[in-house]
């Protein structure tokens, strides 16, 4: 192997290794990689600048801005109770109406984390108060979390298109994930009822008629947000960029001026923590477009697609190891940074084996997903953990099933092209 390409992953794992922030261990390992080819450091902040000179990731501060406004404007506790009119009455009902509100919830911050600390912060102290297991409550929360990851907006999914070249439908891109993040919520469903009933977890009181109407009408104003998002997307009245800043506007508004659950001094606050969080998310994604330039140029990416193809021609065989990679390279990295280092050595592989890009990037997703519930990064675990108290290697152990559910998911939207396709193929040709 080329001692170039020694040195820039080896030095970048040695620096993860030492707990050097990743944005960091991905800047360093590429200068430290570039001085030794004797190319120019300017080279490596070029392709730093040029990476967070996209159009595209003006969407993702506005996402974030919006998700920040919503998850503390009383939007998640509407939806629980939205959720909870819907499907509270079934046997563990309150592990359902987690699910759902997650389902909702998913669809306006487009964030694992952000649900959970959100929804699970009035959730899993509510179950554990009805009498669920502590262990059940957060197992539900930060599963169903994975949701937020592949049913639009997810910012995500932008990154993906960035990294694919930018020929990538994020529209297409956000249809892709409504069916497989319904049919993850549905399938977490069916495991959460059939712990419930073996554990004989309580039933929620049915909510009468006239109060159904009531708390449905108050949560509309929030879930209108996601088919602001989805529509404008969609139809072609806004791009991706425009439908966030409408998303975020309406957002403040609803928040602020409809429901007023806080105060408008609140808004420093909410702009400082986005900033805080789109500072790292930039840092990374530079960094990151970067540390990527520099495997396109020793030529990584075919160095992979030709080793993988030689490994076997059978196109299962194929994904079953991209999975296998993705899974666990999303229990050591976090999500964005390695959708940008392994889009361009991944997305080569599948397409020779023909699988669509837009299915590729669901099933990358949901891996990666899986990842940020799987220690040693985990960040939705550990956030859960966090909120429920508990230490992270029960939680861990007790995810077993759960990680069942979204390995089987994965291996059905690898096999199953039709499920992330047809929904984009329906609407938009």
């Amino acid at each position: 192997m080329d001692p170039a390409v020694i040195l820039l992953l080896g030095s970048f794992l040695l620096m993860l290794f030492i707990r050097i922030p990743i944005a960091f261990s991905l800047g360093l390992s590429t200068m430290l990689t570039a001085l030794y080819l004797d190319l120019s450091p300017m080279v490596v902040v070029q392709q730093m600048v040029s990476g967070i000179n996209s159009f595209s990731l003006m969407a993702i501060p506005f996402f974030i801005i919006a998700g920040e406004i919503m998850g503390q404007g009383g939007i998640s506790d509407r939806l629980i109770r939205f959720s909870n009119v819907i499907i509270g009455w079934m046997r563990g009902g309150l592990a359902m109406v987690n699910i759902l509100a997650s389902m909702f919830f998913g669809g306006i911050s487009g964030s694992s984390v952000a649900d959970v600390s959100s929804i699970g912060s009035i959730m899993i102290p509510m179950m554990e108060q009805k009498g669920y297991d502590k262990d059940y409550s957060i197992n539900v929360t930060i599963t169903s979390s994975v949701q937020g990851i592949i049913i639009p907006p997810s910012h995500n999914m932008i990154i993906y298109s960035l990294a694919a070249g930018g020929g990538i439908s994020v529209a297409k891109l956000f249809l892709g994930g409504i069916v497989p993040g319904v049919l993850l919520g549905i399938a977490l469903m069916i495991l959460s009822y059939a712990i419930a009933v073996k554990r004989d977890y309580p039933r929620e009181e049915k909510v009468s008629f006239k109060e159904a109407l009531k708390i449905t009408r108050d949560s509309l104003f929030g879930l209108f947000t996601a088919v602001i998002i989805i529509g404008g997307v969609t139809t072609g009245v806004f791009t991706a960029t425009e439908s966030a800043a409408v998303a975020a506007v309406y957002a403040f508004i609803i928040t602020f001026f409809v429901y007023r659950d806080i105060p408008i001094s609140k808004f420093v606050d909410i702009l400082r923590n986005s900033l805080s969080t789109l500072a790292m998310v930039i840092a990374i994604i530079a960094t990151s477009s970067a540390f990527a330039w520099m495997m396109s140029y020793l030529q990584v990416p075919g160095m992979i697609t030709e080793t993988l193809l030689n490994l076997s021609e059978n196109p299962i065989i194929i994904m079953l190891i991209v999975n296998l990679i993705l899974l666990f390279l999303g229990t050591i990295m976090d999500m964005a940074p390695l959708i940008l280092i392994a889009t361009p050595i991944l997305l080569p592989v599948v397409r020779s084996i023909g699988m669509d890009p837009i299915t590729f990037g669901v099933v990358m997703m949901l891996n990666l997903g899986v990842g940020l519930l799987t220690p040693p990064v985990g960040s939705t675990l550990f956030v859960g953990c966090s909120i429920g108290n508990a230490p992270i290697e029960k939680i861990a152990k007790s995810l077993m099933p759960f990680y069942a559910v979204l390995v089987i998911m994965v291996l059905l939207l690898s096999f199953v092209p039709g499920l992330t396709l047809w929904l984009p193929n329906f609407l938009m040709g």
